[in-house]
């Protein structure tokens, strides 16, 4: 991450620091893994994801694996080849 990225999420809770991390280091994740990578709960993750989506650092994509959960992923690393 460069210097103009940090201070674009300075801002952020520590909650939402620490996806926006998880998600630049380990790619796209599901709701389900980001809880047992950062140890954070449900609710927070949940809530987190919404900060993040709606500041857009990241996307929210349909999960083939099972259509009750989507993958998360930073714009950067999200294909450019559909919808979001």
């Amino acid at each position: 991450m460069n210097q103009t990225e940090q201070r674009s999420i300075r801002h952020l809770p520590p909650s939402a620091k620490l996806l926006y991390k998880v998600l630049e280091s380990g790619g796209q994740m599901t709701q389900k893994e980001l809880v047992t990578a950062t140890s954070l709960s449900q609710r927070t993750v949940r809530y987190s994801l919404k900060r993040l989506k709606d500041e857009g650092y990241i996307v929210e994509r349909y999960y083939f694996a099972d259509a009750r959960q989507s993958l998360y992923g930073l714009w950067d690393t999200a294909p450019s080849t559909g919808t979001v």
